[in-house]
């Protein structure tokens, strides 16, 4: 008998160990790997191919759940993070804590990748860390599972890569930026050869934004931190769902999951409705290639991810189905919500929706 889940954390973190990299990668490209640094304002950031990378306020504080709510200091450094980050058998007792059956994990410095210019070298730094994540994992494999990382500045690699965490680390899904790779959107024919695998090794698309290190849409008008953070984290979201909907990814590959996740959840029905609307015209705006309403499209293979604490959840059961919304702790990130976010959710849920939001939505976007 396989394990009952009704509870299950759509979007953990893990903390990568400072020096896993040069553990895991090729030897080949271990004097080239992402190296966390501190910068001259003692901001601690990620170093690669020469260039600081990281958001306003450093790297530093990524472990520090519960600062959001008040209960832990963002003042520490990046290996004073939670210890669950860092260590799956510190992982259990706080999945535990707060009744998580299984979470779903992607990475902390990782997020970065895509930064990387050199399509090799991304290859390489993609394929160490799901290595290291499958061992991360590995102790608990039906409570912990890895999102793989996938160097989309190759296609080819990226194929790669996904095939590889597929057939050989048992991973589920994998994960992009929504942010343009090599300036070219997900919905661009060029990435078809890509879709196309996926879609046959049943390999859900987790879009999860990072903080810096590609290019993001409005952030040069804004010199608040957090107002970059509102902006890059939902409007990213917002056209790499343009893309992948109104682009036709989903009308030529019907069987592609893709989840939109960390980016808020209320905007998903004004976007579909602007995107129905556009559709239904009578061809003044309509210049996809569709053969449906773009809200159709979600319903058929698209999930959306909320934060526990969004106002607008009920409504939008009501709206998209309760099959159709994930949600997700963050944990260990400073921004996320531990102990208490499966009962935060569950409060503003009907009780006929609480364990398709809770577990059932993401037993079908990872096909778990």
């Amino acid at each position: 008998m396989g394990r009952t889940y009704n509870v299950i954390d759509s979007d953990g973190h893990v903390l990568e160990p400072q020096d896993f990299w040069g553990e895991y990668i090729d030897p080949a490209y271990r004097d080239r790997v992402p190296k966390l640094l501190v910068d001259k304002d003692g901001k601690e950031r990620l170093l690669i191919e020469g260039k600081m990378i990281g958001g306003a306020k450093g790297l530093g504080f990524a472990g520090a759940i519960g600062a959001r709510q008040g209960a832990t200091s963002q003042d520490i450094r990046y290996n004073e993070g939670r210890k669950g980050g860092f260590d799956p058998h510190a992982r259990i007792p706080d999945l535990d804590l707060d009744g998580i059956d299984a979470v779903f994990l992607y990475p902390t410095l990782g997020l970065l990748s895509g930064a990387i210019q050199d399509a090799p070298l991304a290859a390489a730094v993609c394929r160490a860390y799901n290595r290291w994540l499958a061992d991360y994992c590995k102790p608990y494999p039906d409570r912990l599972f890895g999102v793989a990382m996938l160097p989309m500045q190759s296609v080819d690699m990226a194929i790669e890569e996904m095939k590889y965490a597929r057939n050989q680390l048992g991973m589920r899904s994998g994960f992009l930026r929504p942010n343009p790779y090599n300036n070219i959107m997900l919905g661009d024919p060029i990435y078809d050869r890509f879709w196309t695998v996926a879609q046959d090794l049943d390999f859900a698309i987790g879009l999860h934004e990072g903080t810096g290190g590609m290019p993001a849409a409005g952030v040069e008008r804004f010199e608040s931190p957090g107002a970059k953070h509102i902006i890059s984290h939902t409007v990213e979201m917002m056209m790499a769902s343009l893309s992948v909907i109104w682009g036709g990814v989903c009308e030529r590959f019907p069987k592609l999951r893709f989840g939109f996740l960390e980016s808020g959840g209320g905007w998903i029905a004004p976007w579909l409705d602007r995107m129905d609307r556009h559709y239904d015209d009578n061809g003044v705006f309509n210049d996809s290639p569709l053969k449906m309403l773009p809200s159709e499209y979600f319903q058929r293979q698209c999930w959306i991810s909320y934060e526990p604490v969004e106002g607008s959840l009920a409504y939008l059961v009501n709206y998209l189905g309760a099959n159709k919304i994930l949600w997700a702790t963050d944990y260990p990130h400073p921004d996320g919500f531990f102990p208490g976010a499966p009962k935060m959710i569950s409060e503003k849920l009907p009780e006929q929706a609480k364990r398709q939001v809770l577990a059932e939505s993401a037993m079908q976007f990872y096909g778990l």
